[in-house]
């Protein structure tokens, strides 16, 4: 299978892929960067749930009420069956601050519109990453799975069998009948399956309500790609996970395999932005509350970059070598660590977001929310100088990352922005010297004469796709004749149809440095040349509109964690950036 094949299911608190043959191939329960029940996405052993014509059939699907509630037609040659997936939404929450209940559950109807059809359900629980094989204990309204550290709960209008340690049912569907699952994580809430879904639609249309008229041509998009950004956001705490999955390879067969399951500083401060881009920046104060919380004093040398959904620090890293992997890419792997390394761009992009969102934090920032935005101002200030491992998160050394500098800029400036507010005037002085310091060395030592282009690490003659933040922070100018060279060098040298490498001979587009590319373009005056290269990054969507990390260059083939959050925060900000330069063009 490939990585496009998934459709992505979201109750804001995990998530569920499902693929075009109606199997749940990806499934944690208890929160997004939790253990699995279905995980034959990295290994055929690690539990699946398909539902699927007992003689093979064929299949169209979409999504419905702007949300992540899948609907699957399933066709034969003797009828057609419509298959509804969704993780159901808590009755009493709308808007944005929609989620499920404590306990997931996970909904599943299928209804016949035409003629029959006999359907096999093969339901195989593999809690803990694949390593539990459940009891299996039938009820009075279902089957109890016992295995692993949450208990699984199965009620259906058609009965099960047990296959040794899995469930299998096969049931004949005529027109205008339907069959219902709902598999929970611990005690059921009583609803039946209609009446999840029936919430679960209600709960995702008030969310859709508050985005029905995003400007410009590229609207429907803007909208679709807002939903992923919700659909990853983990509501107890308000954070976004980079992607819901891990180690699907960024290399397939290799071991660019990681956990994205995480909540990253830098992340959520550009989905602010996009949020705000989309016209749904809702109550930023929870986002930076979050983030004094989970930084706490800012006392050490040390600024962590990444967290648990619920600011939890240790991620340590470890694999999990019981599985195959996606397509046999191994290592699987469990945690980040990443979490341990300095990234110094971190800094300016908690300031850019707060700076953006000034109007919604108030005339005056205070308690945690100024200590941590004060803090990040003088270690940027302090630090700037020093080596990082950038935002491509290196593995090998650290560097003097030009975009890391360009960050430090941006922390800088924004603060002294945000002095009044923070009641730091005293502090203003020393942070525009440094301010005035990181733009001098970024323009003077980042600028490479012989490429004739800003280079990723100063003292380097590589490109790097992550100075095409440069213009889009305002360190520099659009049209500046030494970033119009720099766009030059890297449409030459890093872009191809396929999309934007971040550095020579990656082997795959990020897809993100072709928004990038793009809002670059509009910057420089050549608006057609961006809606071009608009249009070929967003290409890379799938049926749905779900974006992965990357794309392969040889086949276009999408790679990485799916669906990816900053993906989707790419697309709508280039998209509101050509929107925005559209309105000085007459009609």
């Amino acid at each position: 299978m490939r990585i496009d094949d998934l459709a992505l299911l979201s109750d804001c608190r995990t998530a569920a892929l499902v693929d075009r043959r109606g199997t749940v191939r990806w499934h944690s329960p208890q929160r997004f960067d939790g253990p699995s029940i279905f995980g034959s996405l990295l290994d055929e052993n690690a539990g699946h749930w398909s539902i699927w014509p007992a003689t093979d059939g064929e299949s169209e699907r979409g999504y419905t009420d702007d949300g992540p509630i899948l609907r699957t037609t399933l066709s034969t040659g003797t009828g057609e069956v419509t298959l509804t997936d969704a993780l159901a939404l808590d009755v009493e929450r709308e808007g944005h601050r929609i989620a499920g209940g404590e306990v997931t559950h996970l909904v599943r109807r299928a209804e016949c519109t035409r003629g029959e059809m006999e359907l096999e359900v093969d339901l195989a629980a593999r809690p803990e990453y694949g390593l539990v094989r459940p009891h299996l204990v039938e009820r009075d309204d279902g089957w109890e799975l016992i295995g692993g550290r949450t208990p699984l709960r199965l009620v259906s209008s058609v009965p099960h069998r047990p296959d040794g340690d899995r469930l299998r049912a096969t049931v004949t569907l005529r027109t205008g009948e339907s069959a219902d699952w709902i598999l929970a994580a611990g005690e059921l809430d009583g609803r039946t399956a209609e009446s999840a879904l029936n919430d679960t639609r209600n709960g995702w249309r008030s969310w859709a309500a508050a985005h029905d008229e995003l400007p410009g041509t590229h609207g429907a998009a803007m909208r679709r790609s807002a939903m992923v950004l919700q659909a990853l956001t983990y509501a107890p705490s308000g954070v976004v996970v980079a992607a819901p999955t891990t180690s699907l390879p960024e290399r397939i067969g290799e071991d660019w395999n990681w956990d994205y399951r995480y909540a990253w500083l830098r992340d959520l401060a550009f989905v602010v932005r996009a949020l705000w881009v989309a016209a749904c920046p809702d109550e930023p104060q929870r986002y930076f509350d979050w983030i004094a919380r989970a930084l706490g004093r800012l006392d050490g040398d040390h600024v962590q970059i990444m967290f648990g959904v619920e600011g939890e620090r240790d991620l340590t890293e470890r694999t999990i070598d019981h599985l195959a992997g996606f397509r046999g890419s191994q290592p699987v792997r469990v945690g980040n660590d990443a979490w341990k390394q300095s990234q110094l761009d971190v800094h300016g992009e908690v300031l850019d977001s707060a700076h953006l969102m000034r109007d919604y934090l108030g005339d005056e920032i205070t308690g945690p929310i100024r200590d941590t935005l004060i803090g990040l101002a003088d270690r940027a200030a302090s630090g700037w100088r020093e080596t990082d491992f950038g935002m491509w998160e290196a593995r090998d050394k650290a560097r003097h990352y030009l975009s890391s500098k360009v960050m430090c800029w941006v922390a800088l400036d924004r603060a002294v922005k945000l002095a009044p507010a923070l009641a730091a005037q005293s502090r203003v002085a020393s942070w525009k010297k440094a301010r005035d310091a990181v733009r001098a060395a970024v323009l003077d030592e980042g600028w490479d004469p012989d490429v004739r282009a800003f280079t990723g690490a100063i003292g380097s003659d590589q490109l790097d796709a992550s100075v095409l933040l440069m213009p889009l922070v305002g360190i520099i100018s659009g049209d500046d004749e030494r970033m119009v060279a720099t766009v030059e060098r890297i449409e030459e040298r890093l872009a191809s149809d396929h999309g934007v490498q971040r550095w020579a001979d990656e082997g795959s587009a990020f897809v993100l440095c072709g928004f990038w590319l793009s809002e670059c373009l509009v910057l420089a005056g050549e608006r057609e040349r961006a809606e071009q290269r608009f249009n070929a990054t967003a290409a890379s969507a799938n049926d749905l509109g779900l974006m992965a990390e990357e794309v392969s260059l040889e086949t276009g083939e999408p790679l990485g964690n799916f669906p990816q959050a900053l993906s989707h925060v790419g697309l709508i900000n280039a998209a509101w950036r050509l929107s925005e330069s559209a309105k000085g063009i007459p009609e």
